[in-house]
């Protein structure tokens, strides 16, 4: 299929019945381009057999929910939880399925994983945020950063709703690793999760990093720059997660007909 870009792009979805994966199947609905031809859920998952469609809250498609990749499709888009992204990217290299991944929480280790055996394989993308303002903020801090970071504190903000699994958020680590690298540091000998009780004087290469929970937020990140006598606050808020999904297709189109290999937001925005 590398290099053969059909008239339809045909999406399957993993994790079709969560916020994103609902969202998606709307997104893919609605584009002229994508076809739904798949949806997965957990073996144990009460939606098994629904109608995907009907689930997501628009007209039935005819596309019932499995537990598991065994429809014919052109990328694989998975918004789950690491454990199943693992499998599902697995099962779609063997069956030569790019594979748009957005699940947070993912291990150095599984990353490592999907960029070494996955990648070689087949096209995959994976990415904590894909949405395109979110991708251009990363961009805006590199600069900043590049130019600052090791002069001035950085701290980072991220909130998020109150059924978010995993804390601090993949789109704010990967802001402390953009701002770690123009330090060149390691993001883990600078980062500082939160603070409690005499903590002392704050280290001049520290990287802060909070997490808020609360609601139903989308998404807001910021990131603080505390100079002597001045601030400089970069703020990303998703209002919608539509954002998100229309990323996600958008690097689907961009993966069909890409040869094997390990893509970013960066590639499909270039």
């Amino acid at each position: 299929m590398w290099g053969f870009v059909s008239m339809v792009l045909q999406l399957a979805v993993n994790g079709a019945a969560g916020r994103m994966g609902k969202q998606i199947v709307r997104a893919t609905v609605e584009d002229d381009e994508c076809e739904l031809v798949g949806a997965i859920e957990a073996g144990e998952h009460s939606s098994i057999g629904k109608d995907v469609g009907l689930l997501a809250g628009i007209e039935e498609q005819n596309v019932k929910i499995s537990s598991k990749l065994a429809c014919s499709a052109d990328v694989l888009i998975d918004f789950s939880v690491p454990e199943a992204s693992m499998d599902r990217a697995s099962a779609a290299a063997s069956q030569d399925m790019a594979v748009v991944i957005g699940t947070t929480g993912l291990s150095e280790e599984q990353i490592r994983t999907l960029r070494r055996d996955i990648g070689e394989r087949i096209p995959a993308l994976v990415a904590p945020n894909m949405g395109l303002g979110m991708n251009l903020m990363f961009q805006i801090v590199q600069k900043t950063a590049e130019a600052i970071a090791n002069r001035w504190d950085v701290e980072i903000t991220e909130i998020h709703h109150n059924r978010k699994t995993d804390a601090p958020s993949g789109t704010a680590l990967k802001l402390a690793d953009i701002v770690a690298d123009a330090m060149d540091k390691e993001t883990s000998d600078v980062t500082c999760f939160g603070r409690q009780g005499e903590v002392g004087e704050r280290p001049d290469d520290e990287i802060g990093i909070h997490a808020v929970r609360a609601g139903d937020v989308p998404g807001t990140h910021t990131v603080l720059f505390g100079g002597p006598g001045e601030t400089i606050e970069l703020t990303h808020r998703a209002l919608d997660r539509t954002v998100f999904a229309q990323g996600a297709i958008q690097a689907a189109k961009f993966l069909a007909g890409q040869p094997p290999g390990f893509y970013s937001m960066e590639d499909v925005l270039s």
